[in-house]
């Protein structure tokens, strides 16, 4: 038996990286996926992927940060599917680089509002959602940067992300009464579009890849990995966790 068999999800920031690994290995899964992003193509794409290896997926565009985006979602996996049991809320963006001082409020809040408010947005509708079907998994894409490093140049994402995790022990102990497990998922450096923006050069991408004790960055599908063994009943003990899948870049000073 597949290990989603009957659940429905919805996965934000679907349309590349890890979201679109995790959709397709949901799908691949049993689950019927209800996925977003802002590129209609990107999404497009990926629903006849999904569609043509047997899977249930549909898709709506729309900016994270508009909140009819979130109670929309949330209404197509209830009225589509029949309610709701995970919720990957993977949508973010990389942000303005460089000293704080050089910084611009906008760019601050543009990082914090696409990284951390879109997470609140997502867990407003889907929690009810969840609670209505009996219970479910919510989980959040957070960073060991903000968690157990600080980077140059990356004091916005690392905030947003930082509270992400703030968020998640907050939600994993209001709402572990109705059924529901809220945990975070803390990927290392990974080979997605944000993760060149970092790594754009061969000889940064050697230094990154240099910074994890595995020395190489991870899979997209490595992460979604990690993401669905949370989602399944395999963690059905877990919660309020921010779990590290950064290939031991955390503890490596090497």
């Amino acid at each position: 038996m597949k290990i989603l068999e009957g659940k429905i999800a919805i996965v934000t920031g679907a349309s590349s990286g890890i979201g679109r690994a995790t959709a397709i290995l949901f799908a691949a899964e049993g689950a019927k996926i209800v996925c977003s992003a802002r590129r209609q193509k990107e999404l497009d794409d990926l629903t006849a992927e999904v569609d043509r290896a047997g899977g249930t997926a549909v898709a709506y565009a729309g900016d994270i940060l508009d909140e009819n985006v979130s109670r929309t979602l949330v209404n197509l996996a209830t009225e589509e599917f029949g309610g709701l049991d995970i919720a990957f809320n993977n949508a973010g963006i990389l942000g303005e680089m460089g000293p704080v001082p050089d910084m611009s409020l906008s760019s601050w809040h543009q990082t914090i509002n696409t990284n951390l408010t879109s997470a609140f947005l997502g867990a407003k509708y889907q929690i009810p959602a969840m609670t209505e079907s009996g219970g479910g998994s919510l989980i959040f894409n957070s960073s060991f940067v903000g968690h157990t490093a600080g980077m140059p140049g990356m004091a916005a994402y690392a905030a947003s992300k930082a509270g992400i995790v703030g968020l998640t022990q907050s939600l994993a102990s209001e709402h572990g009464n109705n059924g529901i497990r809220v945990n975070a998922i803390l990927p290392g450096g990974t080979d997605t579009p944000m993760g060149h923006t970092v790594a754009h050069s061969a000889e940064i991408q050697e230094f990154v890849e240099g910074l994890h004790a595995l020395k190489r960055t991870a899979a997209p599908e490595e992460i979604a990995r990690s993401v669905l063994y949370i989602a399944s009943d395999a963690a059905s003990f877990m919660t309020g966790a921010a779990m590290l899948v950064d290939g031991g870049i955390s503890i490596t000073r090497t």
